[in-house]
């Protein structure tokens, strides 16, 4: 208390009374800053949402819509085309002109929906708590924010703050990125055609995503650097591995174990050297480059230090508690706190934050059951733990699997690949841990277990509730029975389908079952 009274005597100028007073600040209007906004009208509070550049940010031109505009195209022309080719037809192709079209309208509803909710909501009564300020917004101490625009500088005053500034493509500092040859994210868009070859430096989530993209479209050769012995190395291996296969047969090359020793542009193309541990070296040249290493926090314009908001342990993100930073009025939610880089994660963070603020709330905010999706062929969507999670924290779990192949809705599409895991305590009341589901319709199967682990429920639950028939959620339904030992199909008959064991410090057990 000592420390945060000090804070606020160091930084906080006298109040002007000619300066706009709000009771909350919102620098950033992105996904996260924006739902904290709309939170504090919630409350009747009067806000300032200030905004340098596009109401909606990443989320919305070069990050979740973008990318999945394009996965959602490329997986259509796919699906397209495992029917006809085999039947001895021209593969289906669309042209970029038009993958482009679709995606700038798509940008444009959501950029239409942001812009006529804003204004309609600074008309009449609403007009009185939601301020909108197009400009740059950075500390002048912990109660005053300068907005710089066009060249003019205006202070406003705020009760409480939220920096909500995001993020940006990380770049490595010895390759230099024009957007047009070598690119991150923020280009990859705008380029005027599909690359007849494109090399991914990055293996994680985005770079599979993007590798995942462009091999469905089946017009360009795609390469992954990958520093690691397997893709997607913070996922079990037996997900890796089927991510991994899919991309190698769609004639995805994956350079495992590689450490890029350079690339640059030469005569308008890509040229890159790789190094392996066993000495060996590799050149090759490509079209175009995809920097996807990660995101960093647009920190270094706020103005931190004039407020004395202490940066984190690492020093590269805002240092927070439960979404508020040292200085008590002043809060960090999305990209710009470090955590979880998600859509869903900063606006549930703008939410909390804005509720602590405003509503009183005590409940901290929990990271146990965020939901997530991997756009991936197959769709990857996880909630907790996963195996090798479980092995590290020294967790004993009971394991079940249940293959896409035995579930009824999965047939009749014709969506066989993929398989639903889920990982509870091994003991007798086995509540759920984690949970993954690999394959199609993923992202709308794993809610239900994720409202489990947030309650805290027994699996029984699932078990016993009636679920639609047919749908891909019914193989959770007899996951759970497998659990419990009263599945409809038998592990011990099934045994390359079905799977059921115990994980103790790495050593896999099959569990009885009948």
């Amino acid at each position: 208390m000592l420390c945060e009274l000090a804070y606020i005597s160091k930084f906080t100028c006298e109040f002007n009374e000619n300066m706009d007073k709000f009771d909350l600040i919102v620098i950033g209007g992105g996904p996260a800053g924006y739902a904290a906004a709309m939170r504090a009208i919630d409350f009747g509070k009067r806000v300032c949402l200030i905004e340098k550049d596009k109401v909606g940010g990443a989320g919305v031109y070069n990050g979740a819509l973008s990318s999945k505009t394009l996965w959602e195209i490329a997986h259509k022309v796919s699906s397209i085309n495992d029917t006809i080719v085999s039947d001895g037809r021209a593969p289906y192709e669309i042209s970029w002109n038009e993958v482009k079209k679709t995606l700038a309208e798509a940008i444009f509803e959501r950029k239409f929906q942001y812009s006529c909710h804003i204004k309609l909501l600074q008309t009449e009564t609403m007009q009185k708590l939601l301020h909108y300020e197009r400009g740059t917004g950075s500390l002048l101490n912990t109660h005053e924010v300068n907005i710089h625009h066009e060249g003019e500088d205006k202070t406003i005053w705020g009760e409480n703050i939220i920096l909500a500034a995001g993020s940006r493509p990380r770049k490595v500092g010895n390759i230099l990125v024009d957007e047009k040859t070598i690119l991150t994210s923020d280009g990859i868009d705008s380029i005027d055609d599909y690359p007849k070859s494109l090399v991914i430096v990055g293996a994680g989530v985005i770079g599979c995503e993007y590798a995942t993209i462009f091999s469905n479209f089946g017009k360009t050769k795609v390469y992954i650097i990958d520093r690691q012995e397997r893709i997607l190395p913070f996922e079990d291996e037996d997900i890796s591995k089927l991510v991994a296969g899919n991309l190698v047969n769609k004639g995805v090359v994956i350079h495992s174990n590689a450490t890029l020793e350079r690339m640059e542009t030469i005569d308008g193309e890509v040229e890159y050297e790789l190094s392996y541990p066993d000495g060996r070296r590799e050149v090759i040249r490509v079209e175009k480059a995809l920097l996807s290493i990660g995101r960093i926090p647009n920190v270094e314009h706020l103005g931190l230090e004039n407020a004395g908001v202490q940066m984190s342990a690492r020093g590269v993100h805002i240092g927070d508690d439960d979404t508020r930073t040292n200085v008590p009025n002043i809060y960090a939610v999305g990209d710009v706190s470090g955590r979880i880089a998600l859509v869903n994660m900063g606006e549930i963070e703008a939410r909390h934050a804005v509720e602590k603020m405003f509503g009183g709330k005590a409940e901290r905010l929990s990271y146990d059951n965020i939901c997530t999706i991997m756009f991936l062929h197959p769709e990857v969507a996880a909630v907790g733990l996963n195996e090798q999670q479980c092995v590290a924290q020294h967790i004993p779990v009971k394991v079940v699997k249940v293959d896409f192949s035995v579930m009824t809705r999965a047939i009749a599409m014709r969506k066989t690949q993929g398989f639903f895991k889920i990982i509870v305590t091994n003991d007798n009341e086995m509540r759920i841990l984690g949970m993954r589901a690999v394959g199609e319709h993923a992202s709308t199967a794993i809610q239900a277990v994720g409202l489990l682990i947030k309650l805290n429920m027994p699996i029984e639950v699932l078990s016993e509730l009636i679920h639609p028939h047919p749908s891909i959620v019914e193989g959770i339904q007899e996951c759970v029975r497998m659990l419990l030992n009263k599945s409809i199909f038998k592990s011990s008959v099934f045994k390359d389908k079905l799977a059921c064991y115990s994980l103790v410090e790495g050593v896999k057990t099959p569990l009885e079952r009948l």
